[in-house]
């Protein structure tokens, strides 16, 4: 996982409420072997629309999406952080995220922007008018900040969240923090417990 201090960047208005990680990726998209190339899945069943807002030009290359409430409800598959992630986006912004869709995206480095409902339905509008408006992402300050509507919001961030997008730790790497512990472990164990080779 890559550090992630902040994020700037323009936004897409997903103006839907309740969109679950089958809508984000569809079933289908799951028997696929490899973790790479869930970008095309990405709301693939609604991208059929030629109106859908990410099929509109003002808004392709943004980085950060702007969703309604209850963004990531469902089951808990990661392949929704995947294709969110693989389609160019770095953070979400929403007033209420699934529990386990919050989880997968702190540990694969998706940040989730969590905002009162009224900043929400005002970043959404403000979006629809100016696809050019710049959103920032502040992981460190725990800030989200939009210069063009003088707005400047904290959201929540637990510290040891914090703490790993800021150092780019994944489970593995917050693991290999203690590599000198646990080889130093391994060095006593008795020879006659078992063994994983």
């Amino acid at each position: 996982m890559e550090a992630v201090r902040v994020i700037t960047g323009r936004g897409v208005p997903l103006d839907r409420s309740d969109v679950d990680t089958d809508q984000i990726i569809p079933s289908d998209w799951l028997k696929r072997v490899e973790r790479t190339g869930f970008e095309a899945g990405l709301f693939s069943e609604w991208r059929d629309d030629r109106d859908f807002v990410l099929n509109q030009e003002p808004y392709q290359g943004a980085t950060v999406l702007v969703a309604g409430e209850n963004f990531g409800t469902g089951s808990s598959r990661e392949h929704a952080v995947w294709a969110i992630q693989q389609y160019g986006f770095a953070a979400v912004v929403s007033p209420r995220f699934g529990d386990i869709f919050r989880n997968n995206a702190t540990k694969n480095g998706l940040v989730p922007v969590e905002v009162s409902a009224e900043v929400g339905r005002q970043l959404l509008d403000a979006l629809v008018a100016d696809p050019t408006l710049e959103l920032i992402v502040d992981v460190e300050l725990r800030v989200l900040e939009v210069p063009g509507l003088d707005l400047v919001v904290d959201f929540p961030l637990d510290d040891a969240v914090r703490h790993r997008f800021l150092h780019g730790l994944d489970d593995i790497g917050l693991t290999l923090q203690h590599e000198a512990e646990i080889t130093a472990y391994e060095q006593q164990r008795p020879a006659w417990m078992p063994v994983i080779a």
